[in-house]
């Protein structure tokens, strides 16, 4: 059986699924046709039902649980991984870092930001931390630090590898929106997960399941196997860099998300809902607990 499968091109993403798609593993009968996309890509390819398996923004999930569930295995949540809200002026980098959770003056509520998508994560955590930021421009996540480079933004927020790198372009930080969630809540923060669609056959969702989680465990036990799979893909990236991302961003929720895993993405919803930030959804979100993995 064959099914399509998205995910980024992000070393995260390729490390994970790497066993996965060339067939490391024992597969049992299933075979993957790959995209590689940006994370918002993925969530608008999830809202129009384009893949079996994919990808997206815990945010983004939100709008499309009636089509897809949660898968327990893939997902990208931790304690220091969250996006960052950055700028190029040191003065308002300190002065909107002050402000985070707080009401803010006139004159910042009108800050033009750059954010990596609207049902991104990343944008989700921006209007917990600043409610009064409107005014939103939508870019490619890889092109938000030149947009603040150059002007067309007051700031941006950044994700993936960019975090790493933005003090080198002359950038402040203004505020670690990651670090904002977890002192908020104590949980780790719940960034990507990977979704499968509802109409498939039962076994076969639970297949694939089992199957992300021992590609995750065949990376963990193998992580030189999958280096030129994620060299490709990881474009101009430093190697030192490539494997902090990956170390940021895989761990022991992205085999299973286990209790606090399922506790953290289950307080991010109900906390979206109470502030009418996502659509209230009667779906379940999580494989029932016959079907959790081991």
């Amino acid at each position: 059986m064959k099914l399509s499968l998205g995910f980024s091109p992000c070393p995260n993403d390729t490390f994970i699924f790497d066993a996965l798609i060339h067939q490391k593993i024992d597969t049992k009968g299933l075979s993957f046709d790959v995209q590689y996309q940006d994370v918002e890509t993925l969530n608008q390819q999830a809202f129009a039902q384009e893949l079996d398996i994919t990808k997206l923004s815990y945010h983004a999930f939100a709008y499309a649980a009636k089509d897809y569930e949660l898968l327990d295995a893939g997902s990208a949540l931790g304690f220091g991984v969250g996006p960052l809200l950055i700028t190029k002026d040191a003065a308002l980098a300190e002065e909107l870092g002050a402000l985070a959770g707080k009401d803010l003056p006139a004159h910042l509520a009108k800050l033009r930001i750059a954010i990596p998508g609207k049902f991104t994560t990343a944008n989700f955590l921006l209007g917990l931390a600043y409610p009064q930021l409107k005014d939103k421009v939508e870019l490619v996540f890889s092109d938000i630090e030149d947009a603040v480079l150059s002007g067309k933004v007051d700031a941006g927020l950044i994700i993936h590898e960019n975090r790493f790198t933005y003090y080198e372009r002359g950038l402040s930080k203004i505020q670690d929106l990651g670090e904002f969630w977890e002192g908020s809540t104590g949980f780790p923060i719940p960034l990507g997960g990977i979704v499968v669609r509802r109409s498939l056959p039962q076994e076969v969702k639970l297949q694939i399941n089992q199957l992300i989680a021992e590609s995750v465990r065949f990376a963990f036990a193998n992580p030189k196997s999958s280096a030129a799979y994620v060299r490709e893909h990881a474009q101009e990236m430093e190697e030192a860099v490539m494997y902090k991302h990956i170390e940021l961003y895989v761990n022991q929720y992205s085999e299973n998300l286990g209790e606090q895993g399922r506790k953290a993405v289950s307080f991010m919803f109900s906390e979206a809902e109470r502030l009418g930030l996502i659509p209230i959804e009667n779906q379940s979100l999580f494989l029932t607990n016959d079907q959790q993995l081991d």
